[in-house]
């Protein structure tokens, strides 16, 4: 099954190709950062199977679909936040996998479309319908993240995160007006996709949301809303006070 990936972070897109190289009927055909490239490049290789980041620093993938008019393929979704598309993106063919993705989750969506292969081909009319979804309600909403634990998956807004704290290849998730979420991934996961949110790694353990710092001390450590004072690295300090000056 050939197999395109369309995704714009490097570490990202590594982690899936690891992936799917253990898989054996998978053959990555070929892989694109950009919109304007993968137009060009899905017509001539014809992968079956598509691995989309949804939004990218040129454009979302929905404008590619429109761009290419080729519906003799399969798509699966791939996005940091739950934007109310869940549903939406989940019709026929189509999968939908909350990033970071997980060895588990992706493996079972390939598989799925490797088996439904003949009879589940590309539909037009059910993206058309996953584009509205996504296009009103989606960009209009609170971005927002699935946190998954051992017992359930938690949905939470992005700006209700106060910190991350990170141990051992778990991360604890402090949220405003919540209980902890203790989740199974590294902070290294998280890192790269709350960074536009106003979040900076102060510390190995630590991922701040700065618009709950109250106070930093020269001492080298910063003070939360909730009182909790995180410690700041010796070579995060530039960072951070460049941070703060910057903060309108």
């Amino acid at each position: 099954m050939k197999l395109y990936i369309l995704e714009d972070e490097p570490r990202i897109l590594q982690h899936i190709l690891q992936i799917v190289s253990r898989i054996d009927y998978v053959e990555v055909v070929g892989s694109a950062a950009e919109i304007a490239i993968a137009a060009l490049e899905i017509p001539a290789l014809k992968p079956e199977i598509i691995l989309a980041d949804i939004r990218l620093k040129d454009g979302d993938s929905f404008q590619l679909f429109e761009q290419i008019q080729v519906t003799d393929f399969q798509v699966i979704f791939l996005t940091a936040y739950d934007q109310y598309a869940i549903q939406a993106l989940n019709l026929g063919a189509f999968g939908y996998l909350l990033k970071p993705v997980d060895e588990e989750s992706l493996t079972s969506a390939l598989n799925k479309c490797f088996h439904h292969r003949k009879q589940d081909l590309f539909d037009q009319q059910q993206l058309t319908i996953a584009k509205e979804h996504y296009l009103a309600q989606g960009l209009s909403a609170n971005k927002r993240i699935a946190l998954k634990t051992l017992e359930f998956i938690e949905v939470v807004a992005i700006e209700s995160i106060m910190l991350c704290r990170g141990d051992k290849g778990y991360t604890t998730f402090v949220i405003k007006g919540s209980n902890e979420i203790l989740v199974s991934k590294g902070l290294k996961d998280y890192e790269s996709l709350l960074s536009p949110f106003g979040f900076l790694r102060c510390h190995q353990s630590y991922l701040v949301n700065f618009a709950y710092v109250k106070k930093y001390f020269r001492e080298g450590y910063l003070q939360m809303e909730n009182g909790e004072k995180i410690q700041v690295s010796s070579r995060k300090k530039e960072e951070v006070l460049r941070y703060l000056e910057n903060i309108a």
